[in-house]
């Protein structure tokens, strides 16, 4: 079995889902199954309607028709026939969209999330399924929620490994696999995503639950890169990745892998291949076990939106483990991610993302018992294998706030 990812810049037009029926005949499709994310930028377009149907505005008639007719458009494009089932099937989605927004009872804007933001994946799945079919690549479209089960946290479920792989193992099909990423659901059958970017470990949950040979994730880049080139220059292809490597990337941002997706596969020593679906004939990168990095040079990871916060006692005391404790459970508390800290004897310092607004809450509760200072929309850089050159290169991107060191990996936090 194999697995292959496609993500939304692979179908964000027809002449995209066009080039995933290349892809599949130009690599084969036998005992495959394809994981295919929202079209585009359809996940952003869906947390549109989600936060207009929260706040009660008027937008979200005009929110839902952009993406009703965005998608009706790349329909228009791939089929001739009018009548083609699939034109009612996307009628049907949305359909069951609009019934969902006229008796949901619920307040939790999580939840919320969860039900609108799924029909991303619905769509795109149904529409490539159909036009695969049509041009006689035969497949069978799968509901991922009928097989992923998680708890209910939503907008970053925790997959029930037990159930999941009791599901998916029982999957048999003779034809190729169309399904989703990022979705699943919960005991009381209500859509859960696995956080953004949670296509890449729906690949990997499946391939981990089925020992598949491989995964692939198809990309608009030609493997891992060593920076992201939308924000570095001169780039340089990864084409080697040990799993360990690819995990540390992962946990300081690196955004060609989800965090999650890497261990699963370590764990069945499944290979994951990263490759562009604009060139086949390029190998692109491995992550495998063996050599920690090839070529070994330094690799740069940026996250944006950040928060810095200082926070010591009001008494000037030392900040000690009970602080620390208290501190930490807050931070969990109000569900803000830590992506670096640093201590000294009379202050904690802390870079988060504020993921699900919360941040307000926690500086509420923080206030009543220290002296909080922070500053808003920082940048934190992460270079791994750092050397003297990377250093000098990042030190030049703004004002350094912050930089903290550890064997082989240095982190700037710059404004």
């Amino acid at each position: 079995m194999k697995v292959f990812k496609f993500g939304g810049a692979s179908v964000k037009d027809a002449k995209s889902v066009k080039n995933v029926a290349s892809v599949l005949k130009h690599e084969g499709f036998k005992n495959t199954i394809v994981i295919i994310s929202a079209m585009g930028k359809m996940t952003n377009a869906f947390e549109k309607i989600v936060n207009s149907y929260f706040k009660k505005s008027a937008s979200i008639s005009k929110n839902i028709d952009e993406v009703r007719n965005f998608h009706f458009q790349i329909t228009n494009e791939l089929f001739e026939k009018k009548d083609h089932s699939i034109f009612t099937e996307i009628e049907i989605l949305f359909g069951q969209l609009g019934t969902f927004l006229i008796q949901n009872k619920s307040k939790n804007y999580n939840l919320i999330y969860d039900q609108i933001v799924g029909f991303g994946e619905l769509l795109s799945t149904k529409i490539v399924s159909a036009y695969l079919n049509e041009i006689n690549i035969k497949n069978n479209w799968v509901d991922v929620r009928d097989y992923i089960k998680t708890d209910a946290f939503y907008r970053d479920a925790k997959v029930n490994w037990e159930k999941t792989q009791q599901n998916i193992q029982q999957l048999k099909s003779d034809k190729l696999i169309i399904t989703q990423g990022f979705l699943g659901s919960n005991k009381e059958q209500k859509t859960t995503t696995l956080g953004r970017e949670g296509s890449d470990f729906t690949a990997a949950i499946f391939a981990f639950c089925l020992e598949a040979k491989s995964v692939t994730i198809w990309k608009d880049v030609p493997g891992v890169l060593n920076a992201d080139p939308r924000f570095f220059e001169n780039t340089q292809l990864l084409k080697r990745i040990s799993y360990n490597e690819a995990i540390e990337m992962a946990f300081y941002g690196a955004s060609v892998i989800h965090p999650k997706t890497l261990k699963p596969l370590e764990n069945k020593n499944i290979p994951l291949y990263v490759r562009s679906f604009y060139e086949l004939e390029n190998k692109g990168t491995t992550v495998s076990k063996g050599v920690d990095l090839e070529p070994k040079i330094a690799c740069y990871i940026l996250k944006q939106n950040q928060i810095l916060i200082a926070i010591s006692a009001k008494d000037f005391s030392f900040m000690v483990e009970e602080n620390l404790s208290d501190i930490f459970k807050k931070l969990h508390q109000f569900k803000l991610k830590v992506n670096l800290i640093q201590n000294s004897a009379i202050s904690f310092s802390v870079c988060i993302e504020d993921k699900y607004n919360m941040f307000n809450n926690f500086l509420k509760e923080i206030n009543l018992k220290y002296k909080v200072n922070y500053t808003n929309n920082v940048a934190l850089y992460t270079v791994r294998h750092a050397n003297e050159k990377a250093i000098e290169f990042i030190d030049k991107k703004g004002t350094l706030l912050l930089k903290q060191a550890t064997k082989g990996t240095v982190q700037f936090i710059m404004k």
